[in-house]
């Protein structure tokens, strides 16, 4: 007995039709959206976004906290950190250091025949000491007098704590850098006790405050000239110098003159003042305040962006072909 062709025809035909209502049923329920790799990617491209989101958003907390570590000063303790201007005051030549060997010496020892370069700071310092060492290496290098022959250069270091060692590798690295027969017999390194270094401050109005915090510490920037007998002559702000002004200040101070008092109206300029290198109280507060407003608005957004994630992973969990689809949700072909 032969078999019915059309029978078998209309069988084909009818189960074609079937393939094709899942298929438009699929494409409907699918949203536009999200691509045919289904819930699986879905998710992993959730758990990707909202990891990258946490760890953006650790670095921003991570960040904020530093910024307020470096802010533990209170502002009125920055607002002092400066250089006060005593021009024409002796220092005491009698102060007890040690020098780059380890070797007890007094501060009179470098005094008596050249002017002086006076220079503070500490050692180990991050920044703001490399900066100033480097502005007046760059700036000795432009005059035709020599470290050690014409003046001599005395770096103090104001942390109690370091070491004729750190002083030693300063000096080899600083006197290399400037390049000069005979620097090395008139640049000198020392480090000493609180009461040395404080009682030297004093004298050339060298205002700085250590914070427990970052265990740094908070200084101005700039150079004191003194005449050969020792006392102050001049001021070099900043962490560049004029070659031509460092030239005429350490002539000034070889002849035992005594300079003007620099005026500090410009550096005040913008709320910043680049002798500490710090804003003033209005700038920073406004900095802070913004950077609050960033946090909490990159906070906000990605909140937002989680829930909108999750809200369509389970609009696409309540869609999805494997759940029951509302009856109006799809107009299906009338099957034959």
């Amino acid at each position: 007995m032969k078999p019915d062709i059309s029978k078998i025809e209309h069988s084909r035909n009818r189960g074609s039709r079937r393939k094709e209502v899942l298929i438009a049923l699929q494409k409907k329920l699918e949203p536009p959206h999200v691509s045919r790799c289904g819930l699986r990617g879905l998710s992993d491209s959730l758990c990707i976004k909202n990891g990258r989101a946490i760890l953006l958003l650790s670095f921003l907390l991570s960040a904020f906290a530093l910024v307020c570590h470096a802010q533990s000063l209170p502002d009125s303790t920055l607002a002092s950190i400066r250089f006060e201007q005593k021009l024409n005051t002796q220092v005491a030549l009698d102060l007890p250091f040690q020098d780059e060997d380890g070797k007890e010496v007094r501060l009179g020892q470098y005094f008596g025949r050249k002017p002086v370069l006076l220079v503070l700071g500490y050692y180990e310092c991050p920044m703001l000491c490399t900066l100033v060492l480097n502005g007046m290496v760059a700036s000795a290098g432009d005059i035709k007098w020599n470290i050690g022959r014409d003046f001599d250069v005395v770096n103090v270091s104001i942390n109690p704590r370091e070491t004729p060692a750190l002083a030693a590798a300063k000096k080899r690295a600083y006197v290399k850098l400037y390049g000069r027969s005979g620097a090395a017999q008139g640049w000198h390194f020392l480090t000493g006790d609180e009461n040395s270094i404080q009682r030297l401050a004093d004298e050339v109005g060298y205002r700085y405050a250590y914070d427990p915090a970052s265990k740094q510490y908070a200084h101005p920037s700039g150079l004191v000239i003194l005449t050969p007998e020792g006392k102050v002559s001049r001021y070099l702000f900043g962490v560049t110098f004029s070659h031509k002004e460092l030239y005429s200040a350490l002539q000034e101070a070889s002849s035992h003159k005594v300079g003007s008092p620099i005026q500090q109206l410009i550096l005040l300029c913008f709320h910043y003042n680049p002798i500490t290198g710090k804003y003033s109280s209005t700038i920073i507060s406004v900095l802070r305040l913004l950077g609050v407003a960033t946090i909490v608005g990159l906070l906000w957004l990605i909140v937002a962006l989680a829930r909108r994630g999750s809200a369509a992973q389970a609009a696409l969990v309540s869609n999805s072909p494997l759940g029951e689809a509302p009856a109006e949700a799809v107009n299906l072909p009338k099957l034959l």
